[in-house]
């Protein structure tokens, strides 16, 4: 296939890529919405009794937290193998061990069963979960990226994108049933049901084909020795924007999926189901939107929407608790789709074209993992901290983590250069039309 056509068409297996990568990014999802609210409405006194109530649900989210420390090895090795031998033997191994895991959890012992060794396997398999969530994300989003038609880049990386709604939906879905259930499958359910993700997801993957960008830099001969040494040395202030980035849209998002449930129940401001109802309806209409989000990317650039996204979570974060206060259930609903349809999936789907054309072809998984995963590592510990600063100040200082959030993100957009500009988009029309033999469209 030439560069051009490459660069019109993409691969013929584009869509089947993203759909493929999507169902990862699902899987993730799916597991830290359940494994969140599991931590905000069972695991407290499942794994941790004896305790104080606060202290069983900060207990609970600390677990959470070690599965998201994890991470940022995970994306290390997983971006290093993804730049060393290809990105789908990465795919295809991350989805296997991330699912077996979760589907574990659903498995295990409680401390009335076992005892003490019920929170220790319940760690063990959080960073377990961790690792393979860390290598997941950079090469999902790096086949969709790279086998999508350059013009499009935007919209396809999108698609793995809509995971993140998709999983929460699911999620939601299965804990809206379950939650009458009686005793641990209440919490175990949802758990259990993520090994059908895992077989379809299997199943897709297996029939798509290597990155074409990644098999021509292999022909070329322009894969690097050390791309995790590489990219580091060349590379680290755009990490380090991406980090920031990152803690916006996902330390916000930890704010309003896992902490704002908890804080509506325990403060009984409205019953449960009027939480988890939010929640379906904003990942709902999420999945739809964050592809939406990404075509426009496609249309105005990557930084403008990220600008915008960023500023709406500052503007958002006291009004947010103040709607919720009136307890009203189709406020509470709106202040799902607000922050979650609207503010969190504007950004998600900005990060997917925008990351991966921060970095050349043969570092690329690499440097986007580190920061994406890196940043995952310290937002996977917003719900604690949230939990914490709330009981020292109670909503307003969870008000001001989200703002905080927010804020960091909008300082490193404006460092972050645009990658998708009016001169690259004219760039690729040159490819597409056969006058340039440029590589790349981050190449411009």
């Amino acid at each position: 296939m030439s560069l051009a056509t490459q660069a019109r068409h993409g691969s013929p297996d584009k869509l089947k890529t993203a759909i493929g990568s999507a169902v990862g990014t699902t899987i993730e999802n799916y597991d830290f919405l359940a494994y969140g609210t599991a931590s905000a409405l069972y695991f407290g006194k499942d794994f941790f009794p004896g305790s104080d109530p606060v202290v069983g649900t900060l207990l609970a989210f600390a677990t959470l937290g070690v599965g998201f420390a994890m991470r940022p090895i995970g994306g290390l090795i997983g971006g290093h193998l993804g730049d060393r031998i290809g990105r789908k033997p990465v795919l295809v191994g991350a989805l296997l061990v991330m699912g077996l895991a979760t589907f574990l959890i659903g498995c295990l012992p409680t401390y009335a069963t076992v005892g003490v060794w019920a929170p220790v396997m319940l760690v063990i398999i959080r960073m377990i979960q961790g690792l393979a969530f860390g290598a997941e994300w950079g090469g999902a989003i790096m086949m969709a990226f790279e086998h999508a038609p350059w013009r499009q880049r935007g919209r396809y990386s999108s698609i793995p994108q809509a995971g993140v709604p998709l999983g929460l939906l699911l999620a939601n879905l299965v804990f809206l049933v379950s939650s009458s259930w009686a005793g641990d499958w209440a919490w175990r359910a949802p758990f259990l049901f993520s090994i059908v993700l895992v077989g379809a997801g299997f199943f897709i993957r297996m029939q798509v084909g290597e990155s074409p960008e990644f098999l021509e830099t292999k022909a070329r001969g322009e894969l690097v020795k050390n791309p995790l040494v590489t990219v580091l040395k060349d590379d680290w202030a755009n990490i380090l924007r991406i980090i920031g980035m990152r803690l916006a849209e996902s330390g916000g998002f930890y704010v309003i999926v896992t902490y704002l449930l908890s804080y509506i129940t325990s403060n009984k401001i409205a019953d449960r189901q009027v939480g988890l109802t939010g929640l379906v309806i904003a990942a709902a209409l999420g999945v739809v939107a964050t592809i939406c989000w990404g075509m426009l990317t496609d249309r105005i650039g990557r930084r403008p929407l990220y600008l915008i996204g960023t500023i709406g979570i500052i503007v958002f974060a006291f009004p947010m608790f103040l709607l919720v206060h009136t307890g009203i259930p189709i406020v509470i609903v709106l202040v799902y789709i607000v922050g979650l349809a609207v503010l969190h999936d504007m950004l998600a789907a900005s990060q997917g074209g925008w990351f991966s054309e921060l970095f050349s072809a043969n570092t690329r998984t690499s440097g986007a993992s580190i920061g994406y995963q890196f940043s995952a590592a310290l937002s996977g510990f917003i719900p604690l901290i949230a939990a914490a600063v709330a009981a020292q100040s109670g909503w307003v200082g969870v008000a001001g983590v989200y703002l905080a959030c927010g804020a960091l993100g909008l300082v490193a957009a404006l460092l972050t250069r645009e990658t998708w500009s009016r001169q690259a988009r004219q760039q690729v029309d040159r490819v597409i039309a056969g006058e340039s033999d440029t590589l790349a469209p981050s190449e411009v």
